[in-house]
């Protein structure tokens, strides 16, 4: 899909109503630092430094439906306790609530502990015993009523007992009233027992699972969907695979791979939910099953890289979309805006963010050595770079040698930067205050006094660092040597 196809997918897309049911739950992130074992038994010792909640499973998928502009109505069951309340209080702007109370179960819940962008611990509470009598007829009802003018239902079966026999029911009789799409996101050991739904999509491990058959080559991947496709009156089923993108399979036709460049990946939770919003918000806009899957490899491939069970919003699937078709180098120089986002997603992932900035108007060996130190204090260094106009007014006419889009391509192929962001004003202040950076570097010629944006950057709990400089090397000793051998 060219970009003026997704601009044009996603303009459709917030024209939509999509249904997501299914299993419900509270996803809880705690962060904190790791720094000692405990003298009690050989486990860490983790000071907790903040947490984040948000809904999980059915719950992240119509946040995400929500995120893309579509409308979306989310139905599910929580118990009547603090979780529940919970849950009711994080349904955001964009989302129909059809939340059914079931007293004799709680709310399921996942707490993960998290230091360093890992994983130490998760911690479920849940019930999986299957919703019946009342609350089942109740939620039969609520899809039916919730499903009115949809062109999606997304079903989440996370094996949490909500999917059951009379829900897909119903599901299936909204989706033949509407005309709409019928899609199941399954953990399930049968695929058979959700009837002839238009697409199933299993992650490659529950392909497996469901099948008995290994799915780590594309060969292999071939032979689990096929047996898929045996066992199950659907009719097509789209495995997602990671790294390897996503195949599909259709009933009379060959197997499909779809491939997309792999993203560095901070961060998997809820990434299948993101897959399943994208598809079938993409399928009720009326895309083909082939468009369908290339929207949600994007917003896959996008929400990854960001930390807990996040969401992707059309303005990001865009400019993932650009990057993609750009050099490496040139993916690296960044708006404002964008450094606001990429820094937040770092620390996010428990990453230090660093940030200096500078002319780099012809780039030497001093250069080098210090944003190689920099880069050694932190995990991610983002460039300050000054516009020619600024430029000029701090180094005089004639200066830059080379223009602004020049010196940023080449500090952009260094392996120690991770951000360029040009700016124009005569100091990087609105850069830092942006970036938000938890050490800010300046070379040792200047004092920390001197630094510019170091009272604001200590005052969010950062430092400031001076680097050294290589003697001899500069870009005013460069030009002068050049004028002499001329």
């Amino acid at each position: 899909m060219d970009l003026s196809g997704l601009q044009q997918r996603l303009r459709l897309i917030a024209g939509c109503r999509v249904v997501a049911v299914g299993d419900l739950m509270v996803d809880r992130f705690v962060y904190g630092e790791v720094a000692r074992i405990s003298p009690e038994a050989p486990i860490p010792v983790m000071a907790r430094s903040r947490q984040i909640v948000m809904l999980g499973a059915a719950g992240n998928v119509a946040r995400n439906v929500a995120a893309l502009g579509a409308e979306v109505a989310l139905v599910g069951v929580i118990g009547e306790d603090a979780g529940g309340r919970e849950a009711k209080g994080l349904i955001g702007a964009g989302i129909e609530g059809y939340l059914i109370v079931d007293p004799d179960r709680p709310t399921t819940i996942k707490t993960r502990y998290v230091s360093a962008g890992q994983q130490l611990l998760r911690v479920d509470e849940e019930s999986t015993a299957a919703v019946n009598g009342d609350v089942e007829r109740r939620l039969v009802r609520t899809l039916a009523d919730a499903a009115r003018g949809a062109r999606a239902i997304l079903v989440s079966d996370y094996g949490k007992g909500l999917v059951t026999p009379a829900m897909m029911d119903a599901a299936h009789a909204a989706a033949k009233r509407e005309g709409a799409v019928l899609i199941v996101d399954s953990k399930a050991r049968s695929f058979e027992r959700y009837g002839p739904v238009d697409v199933i999509k299993p992650n490659a491990a529950e392909l497996a699972h469901a099948t008995d058959l290994p799915t780590r080559t594309d060969a292999e991947i071939e032979a689990a969907l096929a047996r898929a496709l045996e066992l199950s009156p659907g009719k097509a089923v789209i495995v997602t695979r990671g790294g390897l993108g996503m195949s599909l399979a259709e009933r009379g036709k060959a197997v499909q791979h779809f491939r997309r460049t792999p993203q560095e990946v901070a961060d998997a939770s809820g990434a299948g939910d993101t897959a399943l919003a994208s598809l079938g918000a993409a399928l009720a806009s009326g895309a083909s099953l082939e468009a369908a899957i290339e929207v949600a490899m994007l917003a896959a491939g996008v929400v990854v890289q960001k930390a807990g069970t996040a969401v992707v919003t059309p303005d990001e699937m865009i400019e993932a979309e650009i990057v993609e078709r750009v050099a490496p180098a040139e993916a690296k120089i960044a708006s404002a805006e964008r450094v606001v986002r990429e820094a937040a997603r770092w620390r996010e992932r428990g990453l230090r963010v660093g940030f200096t900035n500078g002319c780099f108007d012809i780039l030497h060996r001093g250069h080098i050595a210090y944003l190689a130190q920099a880069r050694e204090w932190c995990d991610r260094l983002i460039v300050g770079l000054n516009s020619d106009r600024s430029v000029r007014a701090l180094k005089g006419e004639g200066r830059p040698v080379n223009d602004l889009e020049s010196r940023a391509l080449v500090l952009a192929g260094l392996r120690s930067v991770d951000l360029v962001a040009p700016f124009d004003e005569d100091t990087p202040l609105r850069l830092i205050e942006a970036a938000r950076p938890d050490v800010l570097i300046k070379g040792a010629d200047y004092s920390l006094d001197g630094v510019v944006g170091r009272e604001q950057v200590e005052s969010w709990g950062g430092e400031v660092r001076l680097a050294d400089l290589v003697e001899g090397h500069s870009t005013t000793a460069v030009i002068e040597k050049l004028s002499w051998r001329a």
